[in-house]
């Protein structure tokens, strides 16, 4: 660090540090509270976030702030202001910085916290926002705690067991979902670690099996169907688990259980580079930070390869995995950005993603247009196909998501040859009087995949002539494509992989432009290979291929 930018943080440590003040927070002659136990943390943060929030500034996707501007009586609601509240920049900070210098900033920044939020129940003491605060300051009570000024220390202290009581009687309230499991987190957290929370232990216990229940399906998975928050909560669980190893305390059988389905159900969206497939508007995230959380979670699963609930269906040969979704879309109440990708797949060869989905922003915020975002959600922003341009779950003008699929059929079977899989939805029935059932096999040597899109009568509703149809394959950034003469075909070539063919019958390959929404929420140009064509009143079916030319 130079001595300007050394300088220039002295002077924002200068400003927030308001250590005196604080004392109006203690009552004269209490005995400061004191933590039995710190968990550590065996994840690493971020490192170039840390190395910005030690020079001042606080980052997050696309947006930045400046801590010598910063407002917590103002930072409520919303992405950057909830990721303020909980604190969990603190691991950032931790993995730039050593104790001394990390503490001098991270005290300023709770100092602010305490200074807004300390003496009154407002929105930061929103459960799940407690929850989450609860597992990091204890984390990183290094961090937060190193103060020489007592009344500092105190304050913070008498703060967080009165979050931690809070909690106790709130955490029931947080929505259901990950949001529940976090505030539960944090009341069986704060039983563990804070001074005379033992009695809170096992009813935090019971409202955290509750609240697994109730937010994840029998698979593991999340209902709300979204890869991202299914890393959230394997990082919950993970930070739980160490807080009970401090406490030398052994977890619940069912909680553990649980958290080792969650891993699974993680493991079965990620692709050949260790990042996630993209579906419900995520991004696949960065490789190297969901590896660090998969490796310093405590945990270890197989990645869920058949799940019916979680709806991630896993096929793997040879290093050459694909992931479709066969399941409905998630519901509205607990998934905001829910899409219409039933029966759409990504797929990769080793390290390469080949055939993927566009994405979207994910939770962090990022430089998308709120139309581009609402289009990111469409099936035909999928590798699946769509009919007469038409959604296959309807997005409605507020975004939420309307009438579609409300039944998925899966048939599967694996023998030494070859993983079979025969998904059908009925998205398209109300509308068209037709179900799209997708049939895929993966050979065991991974060097070839056939798949099928077959559309077949059903219900009363008919097509009077014909109707379009596409079926989309999204490339990857970096895949080149050259048609064949015979305009059936494609070469598939990539620098991380070995050339694929890819040929159709049944309908006319062209070629789009495309977009890919990249793990930091960044739009990249790509291409996509289209077989369209028109299908009747009785249906019809279009067959394609993927072929490893080596």
């Amino acid at each position: 660090m130079t001595a300007e930018g050394s300088a220039a943080q002295r002077a924002i440590v200068r400003k927030l540090a308001r250590g005196s003040l604080l004392s109006r927070f203690t009552s004269a002659g209490r005995q400061p509270l004191k933590l039995v136990a710190v968990p550590r943390d065996h994840v690493p943060g971020d490192r170039p976030r840390g190395e910005a929030l030690a020079m001042g500034r606080f980052t997050l996707g696309s947006e930045t702030l400046s801590l010598a501007d910063l407002d917590f009586a103002a930072a409520s609601g919303g992405t950057l202001g909830d990721n303020l509240q909980g604190f969990s920049w603190l691991r950032d900070l931790a993995a730039a910085t050593g104790r001394e210098r990390g503490a001098a900033t991270a005290e300023a920044i709770v100092g602010r916290w305490l200074l807004a939020h300390g003496t009154r129940v407002d929105d930061a003491w929103a459960p799940h926002l407690w929850g989450e605060r609860i597992l990091y300051w204890t984390a990183y009570a290094p961090y937060i705690l190193s103060s020489s000024d007592s009344g500092y220390r105190s304050a913070l202290l008498n703060t967080l067991a009165r979050g931690a009581r809070h909690l106790d009687a709130n955490a029931e309230k947080a929505p259901p979902g990950l949001k529940r499991v976090t505030a539960w987190c944090g009341v069986v957290a704060a039983g563990l670690l804070v001074q005379g929370g033992v009695p809170r232990v096992a009813r935090g216990e019971a409202g955290l099996a509750r609240a697994l229940a109730g937010a994840q399906f029998d698979d593991g998975g999340l209902v709300s169907r979204s890869p991202f928050e299914q890393v959230l909560l394997v990082d919950r669980m993970g930070m739980l688990r160490a807080c009970y190893a401090a406490a030398k305390q052994t977890i619940p059988e069912g909680i553990e259980t649980a958290a080792a389905a969650a891993l699974a159900a993680l493991h079965g969206v990620t692709l050949g580079d260790g990042a996630l497939s993209s579906w419900q508007g995520c991004n696949p995230g960065e490789a190297s930070r969901l590896t660090a959380l998969i490796e310093g979670c405590g945990l270890r699963a197989r990645p869920l390869r058949q799940a019916r609930g979680w709806g991630y269906q896993r096929l793997s040969a040879l290093g050459t995995i694909i992931v479709l979704d066969a399941a409905p879309p998630p519901p509205q109440r607990v998934a905001a950005q829910g899409s219409a990708s039933t029966l759409a797949f990504e797929m990769s060869d080793g390290g390469q993603r080949l055939v993927v989905n566009c994405g979207g922003p994910g939770p962090l915020p990022a430089d998308l247009s709120p139309e581009l975002v609402q289009a990111l959600r469409t099936t035909a922003a999928h590798s699946t196909l769509v009919l007469s341009d038409t959604n296959s779950t309807n997005i409605q003008q507020d975004g939420s998501l309307g009438k579609g699929v409300e039944d998925v059929t899966i048939d599967r079977s694996d023998d030494n040859d070859a993983t079979r899989l025969e998904a059908s939805h009925d998205g398209y029935v109300r509308s068209f009087g037709l179900v799209h059932k997708r049939s895929i096999m993966l050979g065991n040597d991974g060097k070839e995949m056939r798949g099928a899109d077959q559309l077949t009568a059903r219900g009363r509703r008919k097509i009077r002539e014909s109707v379009p149809y596409a079926v989309r394959f999204h490339l990857a950034p970096g895949v080149e494509v050259t048609t064949t003469a015979d305009g059936m075909g494609a070469i598939l070539r990539s620098r991380g992989a070995p050339p694929w063919n890819f040929r159709c019958r049944g309908g006319n390959l062209t070629t789009e432009d495309s977009l890919w929404i990249d793990g930091r929420g960044h739009p990249q140009r790509a291409t996509q290979i289209v077989v369209v064509g028109e299908v009747s009143g009785i249906g019809g079916e279009i067959g394609w291929q993927f072929r490893r030319t080596s």
